[in-house]
């Protein structure tokens, strides 16, 4: 009775270890650039716009094109709502040949932005509705799967030296999960840690440039996606207002796809 017991209860564990399916990590290497505008036009009033290009095997092939705009409206100097549309473009390539895969995307946001001591501090809340197509061997099905996106991003700006012509240190964290009929197994869609550094450089121009780890879940769950990203970001800040605050400064940007 024992021995039946021992290997029935063996049975089982093997037939459970037959029915995990073993975790796979893809390792890859990007490199991404963008150029990010905020424009204000009046106490309340203003746009978003700006473009990416993502490549992999670093820049030997295209991972994705990126636009987006959208209408701005500030509650408060540190505290703004955004509302928009953005379109991508993401590759996939299939027998050597390259497809692309159209989303459409409809955001909404709220950003605020503050200081503890003499660190910047913006936290960012997006909610993303996407339509993404489905392709088969590379050709549309004229599908297209939809799902619902949640994204938090904390990103701290930290002074080096008190000269603001300098950089400064720049870390963020930001953590993506997403629901829809089409998403199953991978609720919990991506994290991105990010490390480099920021600095001014114009008028009203500034970029920030560094490392940045991508750690995504794939839609049967087992599988991930870790990209190893060096990024680039260019940001652009207009301000058309007659009479800005007198202690106004260049906001803490950080955009991302």
């Amino acid at each position: 009775m024992r021995f039946a017991a021992s290997g029935l209860l063996v049975l089982c564990t093997s037939l459970a270890a037959a029915q995990t399916p073993v975790k796979q990590i893809t390792d890859n290497q990007h490199v991404w650039l963008s150029v990010n505008s905020t424009m204000r036009f009046s106490e309340r009033w203003g746009a978003i716009a700006d473009f990416h290009v993502r490549r992999t095997h670093y820049i030997a092939d295209p991972s994705f094109y990126f636009v987006r705009g959208g209408a701005s409206y500030w509650l408060a100097d540190n505290l703004s709502l955004v509302a928009g549309y953005g379109h991508m473009w993401l590759a996939s390539t299939v027998n050597g040949k390259t497809a692309f895969a159209d989303e459409n995307r409809i955001y909404q946001q709220i950003i605020y932005s503050s200081r503890i001591g003499k660190v910047s501090v913006l936290n960012r809340f997006r909610n993303e509705q996407r339509w993404r197509e489905t392709l088969d061997n590379g050709k549309s099905t004229g599908d297209f799967a939809f799902s619902n996106r949640l994204r938090y991003l904390i990103s701290l700006g930290i002074p080096i030296v008190k000269n603001p012509k300098y950089p400064q240190i720049s870390i963020a964290n930001e953590v993506a999960v997403q629901f829809g009929k089409s998403v199953v197994y991978n609720t919990f869609d991506q994290i991105r840690l990010f490390g480099g550094i920021r600095q001014g450089f114009g008028r009203g121009w500034s970029y920030d440039l560094g490392y940045m780890l991508l750690y995504q879940q794939g839609a049967g769950g087992n599988s991930y996606s870790r990209n190893h990203t060096v990024r680039l970001f260019f940001y652009y800040t207009l301000d058309t207002r007659r009479k800005p605050a007198a202690n106004k400064e260049t906001p803490h940007h950080f955009e991302d796809e």
